[in-house]
């Protein structure tokens, strides 16, 4: 990828091409398509901060945070991190996932967070090798059969 990748809120404008951003066919088992992320999106406010991700002018995926959730619903453990990541096919590999990974924990960091989470869905070939690549841990955790990972902001790698 070039230097000009950048993160853009998705508005009227855009949304007929945030909706174009798909992951390739074998990967769509790991991740909900855009359209649903929009939903909750739309449905969470408070806490989803979704974000086309541009290569210049041209999509080349869609990354939704979460920011401060209330993880366990019972007002004390609020956490924040990487909800949703999508990556055009032609993208993959060229450092679109790692920008997006950085650019959430900029935000997590400019909020004052000190660790920033994700979610995956467990399986051969799913995004497991990626977020453990950028330093995630496993917590221990399962959030709805997904597996839990944390990656600590304090520690500059």
């Amino acid at each position: 990828m070039t230097g000009s990748l950048r993160l853009v809120p998705v508005t009227p404008a855009n949304i007929e091409t945030a909706l174009t951003v798909k992951v390739r066919p074998d990967q769509e088992r790991f991740v909900s398509p855009v359209m649903k992320s929009l939903a909750e999106a739309y449905v969470y406010p408070e806490v989803a901060w979704p974000r086309l991700i541009l290569d210049g002018d041209r999509a080349v995926g869609f990354l939704m945070a979460f920011l401060d959730i209330d993880w366990n619903g019972k007002g004390v453990d609020f956490r924040s991190g990487l909800w949703r990541l999508n990556v055009t096919p032609d993208a993959q590999g060229r450092g679109v996932g790692r920008f997006a990974v950085e650019s959430v924990a900029a935000e997590v960091r400019r909020r004052g967070g000190t660790q920033m989470y994700v979610t995956w869905e467990p399986g051969e070939d799913g995004p497991e090798a990626f977020y453990r690549k950028l330093g995630f841990e496993l917590t221990g955790e399962k959030s709805e059969g997904q597996t839990v990972g944390v990656l600590d902001l304090t520690n500059p790698a």
